[in-house]
């Protein structure tokens, strides 16, 4: 099945995802279908979404990367925009994250985050003594973690063939466009099967923090 349908407390991720949206008053969801996209579409409209939300199942093929997936979608996007990944939730604050854009005044922003690391770590001593260990510390680097704003003209960064976190975000980058807005909170994306049993069992436990 595809990623975006793997269900997180009998719920597909996609769900969850957009959910931390909808919660925040986005109303108009356009969803970049590729790999089993049919079932995707399915999914989105026999589901009871809030009262006023619209979603659009749009196949953008299979093999697209994820920045031809966008500007696949350029001609039905009007003004600013928001995009993400169909796997990673987070106790996001979009208000805040849209500020920050505006205040910045940049073509787009990406929310980095600093994920806890899988393993425990060492710490040494300069003697080369073990001195402890730090069960699964928070990494001192920030990494992309979705949860973009974008203004129309950051599409002419992008074309059919684009990772956007290869060129189009180093392009970017380079021109001076690029915003980082720090998220501090929760953030998980599920990327393997251990990462869904994670998040299973915060949902599980009543503790979610998305």
């Amino acid at each position: 099945m595809p990623k975006a349908l793997v269900e997180i407390g009998a719920r597909p991720i996609l769900w969850h995802v957009i959910s931390i949206y909808a919660a925040q008053g986005f109303k108009r969801f356009l969803l970049a279908t590729g790999y089993m996209g049919e079932a995707i579409a399915e999914f989105a409209a026999a589901e009871s979404w809030p009262e006023g939300v619209e979603l659009e199942c749009v196949d953008t093929g299979i093999d697209t990367p994820t920045g031809g997936r966008i500007a696949a979608l350029g001609d039905r996007l009007d003004g600013r925009f928001c995009a993400t990944y169909a796997d990673g939730v987070a106790d996001v604050d979009l208000d805040r994250l849209l500020a920050f854009h505006a205040e910045r005044g940049r073509l787009a922003t990406m929310t980095v985050v600093r994920p806890h690391l899988q393993w425990g770590v060492a710490e040494l001593g300069t003697d080369g003594s073990v001195e402890g260990f730090v069960e699964k510390p928070r990494s001192e680097h920030w990494i992309n973690g979705g949860f973009f704003v974008f203004e129309p003209a950051a599409l002419g960064y992008l074309d059919a063939d684009s990772v956007l976190e290869r060129e189009p975000l180093t392009r970017l980058a380079a021109d001076g466009q690029l915003s980082a807005h720090r998220h501090e909170g929760f953030w998980d994306c599920m990327d393997t099967y251990k990462d869904a049993v994670v998040l299973n069992d915060l949902w599980e436990s009543g503790e979610a923090p998305w």
